[in-house]
């Protein structure tokens, strides 16, 4: 059976009665407000004082959802995606409805569905107000995140993203957040151990978007895990598991990594979040089993999966978000641990540069294709194109330079030999490294030019004279 089945038809005895039946309908749709009051009633009834008093016998019962009236609820959960029966049921009070069996409920089908309508009803502006101002109900769909029940955490993600997303009341969702420490410790948990990946992706989803909202709670989360491991004597460690929250980041990564691309981005947007402050970067880097992990996946990324030789170079359009976050990260880690076994020069230099070097040729290509394509359009079209693919792909070169740069100031004579050797750094590759080096990074190109002359003096002078404006002493 489909979890969200399609909404009801008309019963018969709406059709019988045509035009007298006209007033049942809820505002434009044709569903009817008898048979949306019959299934909420049946819902009530469901949390009344008379069934909260049934025996313990009756719970295994409790657990399960009677099939019709699964049915029906799920028809209403397909419903409340209009506008028009989303504003019935919070006029009807059906949120009120929602939180009395999210707090007595033990049937995790009941709440998952429950959480889903008002998941539905919160994308509505006048709806997600009202429902983020009532604190009971957020203290209740906040406590739905310890839930054991994947597709009820799943629902409760959507609708804490969806809250989150709008502007007018995200701020009352993070603070309410901020005050559930334990909340931490639940996502963490799900990002560190679970195996659905459409929950993964979500709760990254909000991860990143509390990250995004509010530095102070990311600073927060990033010591909690630290101060949790000061804190607890190491025999107590298997009975209360310790969360840091890069290595949870990076399970959930690699758990989401080869089904789902869109999920990998959001992880890896997390991290580059990490890295803007100077805690984040530490949480990487500190522990040496930590920055090795994340180094060596995000290394794997770019060298093996992302943008490689045989793939088009319009891929770089696909991946430009996710690649700017990896940049984003390896090049803070190159950064400040430069000293890791992990980072020798040897091992890691060159397969980085050949891939920064391909991805800004792939980025080059790109935008000469879009200038031919485009060069019939208006002015106004062309802005408007700025806007949009062109503003990330911005952003990736931006990133992209500044760590090539970086790794091109810690290139020794023996490694620029090899890369000589092996074709990373060929006359073709060096031309397009300066191209976009040039001319923010004119002393990091003057700088390789000297130690290239050491080691191949034609190639160096042919480099010089292809761009004028270098004007090394010899």
């Amino acid at each position: 059976m489909d979890r969200n089945p399609s909404p009801p038809p008309p019963g018969r005895d709406e059709e019988e009665e045509g035009e007298v039946a006209g007033g049942d309908c809820i505002g434009g749709t044709v569903y009817s407000k008898h048979w949306l009051f019959g299934v909420l009633s049946g819902l009530i009834q469901i949390v009344s004082p008379e069934n909260a008093k049934s025996s313990s016998d009756d719970e295994e019962q409790q657990m399960e959802l009677d099939e019709e009236m699964e049915n029906e609820i799920c028809r209403v959960w397909d419903m409340s995606m209009d506008e028009d029966v989303a504003l019935f049921l919070q006029e009807f009070n059906a949120p009120d409805i929602f939180m009395g069996i999210l707090a007595k409920s033990k049937c995790p089908r009941l709440r998952e569905i429950c959480v889903g309508i008002l998941g539905n009803m919160a994308c509505f502006q006048e709806i997600c107000a009202s429902i983020s101002s009532d604190k009971n109900l957020g203290q209740v769909l906040l406590h739905c995140l310890y839930d054991s029940d994947p597709p009820t955490l799943l629902e409760t993600s959507r609708l804490l993203l969806t809250c989150l997303s709008q502007t007018e009341v995200a701020n009352v969702w993070v603070e309410r957040i901020r005050e559930h420490p334990a909340i931490y410790d639940s996502i963490c948990f799900i990002m560190s151990s679970s195996t659905n990946v459409d929950l993964l992706v979500k709760v990254g989803e909000v991860v990143d978007k509390l990250f995004d909202l509010d530095e102070k709670l990311m600073l927060e989360w990033i010591r909690n895990g630290a101060a949790q491991a000061l804190d607890q004597p190491q025999e107590d460690s298997e009975e209360q598991p310790v969360y840091r929250i890069v290595p949870c980041i990076l399970e959930a990564a690699k758990q989401v990594r080869s089904e789902n691309t869109e999920g990998l981005d959001v992880y890896m947007h997390i991290l580059q979040l990490l890295t803007t402050v100077d805690d984040g970067i530490q949480a990487i880097v500190q522990s040496p089993d930590t920055g090795k992990d994340t180094w060596n996946l995000l290394f794997d990324l770019v060298c093996h999966e992302f943008c490689q030789s045989d793939d088009p170079p319009i891929i770089v359009q696909e991946q430009k978000t996710v690649l700017a976050s990896v940049f984003s990260v390896l090049s803070a880690i190159y950064a400040s641990q430069a000293e890791q076994e992990y980072l020798k020069i040897e091992k890691v230099d060159l397969p980085l540069i050949d891939s920064l070097i391909r991805v800004l040729q792939n980025m080059e290509h790109c935008q000469k294709k879009s200038e031919n394509s485009t060069g019939a359009n208006t002015e106004e079209t062309k802005k408007s194109d700025l806007t949009q693919d062109d503003f990330h792909l911005k952003i990736l070169k931006d990133i992209s330079c500044e760590f090539l740069s970086n790794i091109f100031q810690a290139l020794t004579k023996e490694t620029m030999a090899q890369g000589l050797k092996e074709g990373q750094l060929s006359k073709e590759k060096c031309s397009s490294a300066f191209q976009n080096l040039l001319p923010f990074y004119s002393l990091v190109v003057e700088d390789f030019i000297k130690i290239l002359h050491e080691v191949d003096k034609a190639l160096a002078e042919d480099l010089k004279e292809s761009f004028l404006s270098l004007k090394v002493p010899t």
